[in-house]
């Protein structure tokens, strides 16, 4: 089985990951996209308004009826941070036959090589770049392009301002946060 691994923090996921899984399934003729939510990303600072429970909730919620989209919450079983190496390789062992593809957003291209790791990373998956505006994706990697301009942080803002997010994220999505009350001023 070909396996994409879309990680992130999906805080909250929103139609720009969707959109961007989608396209990497078929343009890099995977079999199926295995979203990870990160317990605590270790490249971002700031504190999370969502639990990496509500987080996980809210992306079953917003891929239960997508064919070839799968949640797992393998990062979550580990003390933070979350690294990627770790979580490939336990993939790796878990599933020694499968082939993985990695799935990076191009605004950890620059990045990459101060991940954990990097070369190992590179030996446990191939790596695909999800191309997003403004960010440089000169790499020797395939990049899936299909931009949208959604971002989590702008969702997050708007919810705190009492904007609609409506057509943002999927109406689950949005139920989600306004039952459980996510992301508005203390």
């Amino acid at each position: 089985m070909h396996t994409g691994i879309f990680g992130g923090s999906f805080d909250p996921i929103h139609h720009g990951h969707l959109i961007l899984a989608r396209a990497a399934l078929e343009e890099l003729g995977l079999d199926r996209i295995l979203f990870i939510p990160a317990n605590v990303s270790p490249h971002k600072s700031e504190t999370k308004p969502a639990t990496a429970q509500d987080r996980l909730a809210m992306l079953r919620l917003a891929i239960k009826d997508e064919s070839g989209f799968e949640a797992s919450d393998l990062e979550l079983h580990r003390p933070p941070p979350s690294f990627t190496v770790e979580t490939l390789g336990e993939l790796r062992s878990r599933h020694p036959d499968d082939q993985f593809t990695l799935l990076i957003g191009a605004d950890n291209v620059a990045k990459f090589e101060t991940w954990r790791e990097p070369e190992e990373i590179r030996r446990l998956a191939t790596i695909a770049v999800l191309d997003r505006a403004g960010h440089d994706t000169a790499r020797d990697w395939p990049v899936v392009r299909r931009l949208i301009g959604l971002s989590s942080t702008d969702i997050r803002a708007r919810v705190a301002a009492g904007r609609s997010i409506r057509y943002l994220t999927p109406d689950s999505v949005c139920d989600y946060i306004a039952t459980h009350g996510l992301y508005r001023p203390a």
